[in-house]
């Protein structure tokens, strides 16, 4: 049974695809030949039949297909056939006479159109169709490609329903995702594709589904995890997969599979080479010519024996160091109890403000309620700001649900938020999911926010965590922890100390192996919801408990300098380490 054709793929992405053409996000040349050597040197040209038969689904100025031409070429490989897709008929039109002019006797075909609905229309999930309305073909030897990168809120929720739909997602989709599953069902078993995609699926809870299509529908070869290295001018942390294809349902967890990382280092160098690329064979500490370093550390994909697992780089080194913590680990945060994102108002400007004070007492909303954000970030305790963030909170809970605080019973509320009913009401999606006008989009637990919790920013380059005990709310901006049991409320004040501590650093990049530009790091829900914790019964751990209790009650005083840095040396000691002990 085909799938059917999901129409109007293209409208969505065709700015990127515009922007690509117009220059502005071609892939480098540096990486296109990195990426075509690769496949060169993984094709078995003793399983090819026929012409050479390569596809690149998103041709833009074709820099990608050159590179591979050229390689091939001067292998002295004559019988080829390319096959192209771009949405931008300047594109198609300078792509098609670069390769012509260039490739004399190569059969150029690059067609003006959606690789997606082609896809969708021509092959089901067996990975049989049509390719142009010619009879039935094997697939393609060879597929190279940098699929363009829209997130599901530049989409829209229409648009990503219907990849989802066509090509198995959920989640949050991207249409690399849908790219990636696409071109598993052209790809002929032991064709070999070079692929240069954003690192997030690897990482991430809305990529489970892709990194389980991928080891279903493809052996995976070899993984690049690009990292910070700056190869694109757009904000994208790139990663390259080398996949190997395989029959339909038969794709294998490569348990050998090699994985290469590199990340922004300030570690002495070893060596000196010219760019990123050239680095990549290399491992240790490797400083560029610009001046930049970088710690390349090669080993083999792990994904924790799960299809949807993570995608983690494994070294020797760095599973004996992760080994030994795991032996002293007691519990994780996640234990502990759930960790939420803070408030999402969808209306910043009316809900939250620092200057309520200059509102008569009179119009002064009744709801309001202090409001944490990344502002106020400090480790251990929250910064005291001069402006302090307030939030009007319509929500409460009664008998047990959470809902909307009856306006009647706030009259200056009620007032306030009238004055700005056009803007709310303008929130279409609240309205269609049955709320009222008035409401926080994302409120949160009521009754969780006058329990001690713990705070911490979503993206920092140093982990930041601090304990709130004066009841406040925390903004989107931030994510907190409250205690399930009551009662065990010292656990909080233990995975403060955990938080905060150089070895959590050490843990993130061991087991996550995941960073944005200039070092920093994602805390979000599903990294440090696996942040271990260490006995809290033990000497050690009381001794944490009662350190980091001390702390929080000294700042801001200077003798927490010297606290915190015994803290630290306690924290790793607990996971049976000393800070020496960092490791790769």
């Amino acid at each position: 049974m085909k799938v059917q054709a999901q129409p109007q793929f293209t409208k969505r992405y065709k700015a990127v695809t515009e922007e690509k053409a117009g220059g502005a996000t071609y892939t480098p040349k540096n990486l296109s030949d990195f990426v075509a050597e690769q496949i060169i040197e993984q094709l078995d040209e003793t399983k090819l039949k026929g012409p050479l038969r390569i596809l690149d689904p998103a041709v833009g100025d074709g820099e990608l297909l050159v590179s591979l031409l050229e390689k091939l070429t001067a292998k002295g490989h004559a019988k080829i056939e390319v096959f192209g897709f771009d949405t931008n008929e300047k594109a198609v039109n300078l792509t098609s006479a670069r390769l012509r002019q260039s490739f004399t006797g190569i059969g150029i075909h690059i067609k003006l159109g959606d690789f997606l609905e082609f896809v969708s229309s021509n092959f089901d999930v067996s990975g049989n169709g049509n390719l142009f309305q010619a009879p039935p073909p094997e697939g393609f030897d060879v597929i190279i490609a940098n699929p363009p990168y829209v997130r599901t809120q530049i989409m829209g929720a229409k648009q990503a329903q219907m990849l989802a739909s066509s090509f198995g997602l959920s989640g949050r989709v991207d249409l690399y995702h849908a790219f990636l599953l696409g071109m598993g069902r052209v790809l002929k078993p032991c064709g070999i594709a070079g692929i240069i995609v954003s690192n997030r699926f690897m990482t991430t809870k809305s990529g489970c589904t892709v990194r389980r299509a991928i080891l279903e529908q493809f052996n995976v070869r070899h993984v690049w995890d690009m990292g910070d290295t700056k190869l694109f001018e757009a904000a994208v942390l790139p990663a390259v997969l080398l996949l190997e294809g395989a029959e339909p349902g038969k794709g294998e967890t490569k348990d050998k599979a090699r994985f290469t990382s590199i990340y922004a280092t300030s570690e002495s160098a070893v060596m000196c080479v010219s760019d990123p690329i050239a680095a990549l064979e290399k491992s240790g500490a490797i400083e560029i010519d610009d001046g930049r370093r970088f710690l390349v550390q090669q080993g083999i994909l792990d994904n924790g024996g799960q299809t949807d697992g993570v995608w983690r780089i494994a070294t020797e080194i760095g599973d004996s160091w992760l080994a030994t913590v795991k032996s002293y680990t007691w519990g994780t945060f996640g234990d502990i109890g759930k960790i939420r994102v803070g408030v999402k108002t969808t209306a910043d400007k009316v809900f939250i403000r620092t200057d309520w004070d200059n509102l008569p007492e009179t119009e002064r909303p009744e709801l309001l309620r202090p409001l944490i954000t990344h502002h106020s970030a400090r480790r251990y305790k929250a910064l005291q700001l001069d402006k302090t963030w307030q939030i009007v909170y319509p929500h409460q809970v009664v008998q047990g649900k959470r809902g909307a605080v009856d306006l009647a019973t706030y009259p200056r509320t009620a007032a306030y938020l009238n004055n700005h009913r056009a803007a709310l009401q303008s929130r279409d999606y609240v309205i269609e999911a049955g709320r009222n006008w008035y409401e926080i989009w994302v409120p949160q637990d009521p009754d969780a926010w006058g329990a001690p919790k713990i705070v911490f920013r979503d993206i920092s380059e140093k982990p930041t965590f601090w304990m709130d005990l004066d009841g406040c709310v925390v903004n989107g901006d931030c994510y907190w922890l409250t205690c399930r049991n009551a009662t065990q409320s010292d656990l909080l004040w233990l995975a403060l100390a955990v938080g905060n501590s150089k070895f959590i650093e050490a843990f993130y990049d061991h087991q996550f192996k995941n960073k944005l530009y200039a070092g920093r790091r994602r805390f979000m829900t599903q990294y440090v919801e696996k942040f271990p914790l260490p006995d809290p019964n033990n000497h050690l751990g009381k001794s944490i408990i009662e350190a980091a209790k001390r702390v929080y009650t000294l700042i801001p005083s200077p003798e927490t300098d010297d606290l915190e840095n015994e803290l630290d040396r306690l924290v790793w000691q607990a996971f049976g380490l000393t800070v020496e002990e960092v490791g790769r």
